[in-house]
């Protein structure tokens, strides 16, 4: 595969997850976006302010230095104080995107063999990313579990909907063709 492919590649699934995130954030109210199911479970927002974190600390200066930097206070990810605000959570969650997509969008194919560093543990580029898109998947799964949770009848899916696989299916297959057809 030519690796210029793969990071065009990458840097659409990070912006698919994003965008994914955002479409379940959005059907939320301030009331569903800070709820936590229980002692153990993160809210939305608590997901958001993490992910904005570890953005931060994953990217800024991704090839010269650890990903795990020094002034990153981890766990206070996991607390909601008076300034967190949700116009301010969804800032730094925009802020936190644009460092990873700016670096993702400056890699070139040398890069990816580089080796990093992530709380001290070396990582080739390629795979630091594939670990950090597996991370971001994961969370904004749980985003989606839970806004989907919240809403109730009145979600609004983000793939296809419940019953409608096989007009989807029909949908594709008129627009792409299939492989069959393909001579």
């Amino acid at each position: 595969m030519e690796l210029n492919k793969y990071l065009e590649n990458i840097i659409e699934e990070f912006k698919t997850i994003k965008s994914q995130a955002e479409k379940a954030i959005e059907q939320l109210n301030d009331s569903q976006f800070y709820y936590y199911l229980d002692n153990e479970a993160n809210s939305v927002a608590l997901i958001v302010k993490h992910m904005a974190g570890n953005m931060f600390s994953r990217w800024t200066d991704f090839l010269t230095t650890d990903g795990e930097k020094p002034n990153r206070m981890r766990d206070t990810e996991f607390e909601i104080n008076d300034t967190d605000n949700r116009n301010l959570l969804m800032k730094r969650w925009e802020d936190g995107w644009k460092i990873c997509l700016d670096v993702l969008n400056s890699l070139t194919p040398d890069d990816l063999e580089k080796e990093i560093t992530i709380r001290f543990q070396p990582y080739k580029v390629y795979a630091a990313i594939n670990r950090q898109l597996i991370h971001y998947s994961a969370h904004t799964g749980q985003i989606i579990l839970l806004a989907k949770h919240y809403q109730g009848e009145s979600w609004k899916t983000l793939s296809v909907p419940k019953g409608k696989s096989e007009q989807h299916l029909n949908d594709m297959k008129e627009k792409w063709g299939t492989n069959q057809d393909k001579s």
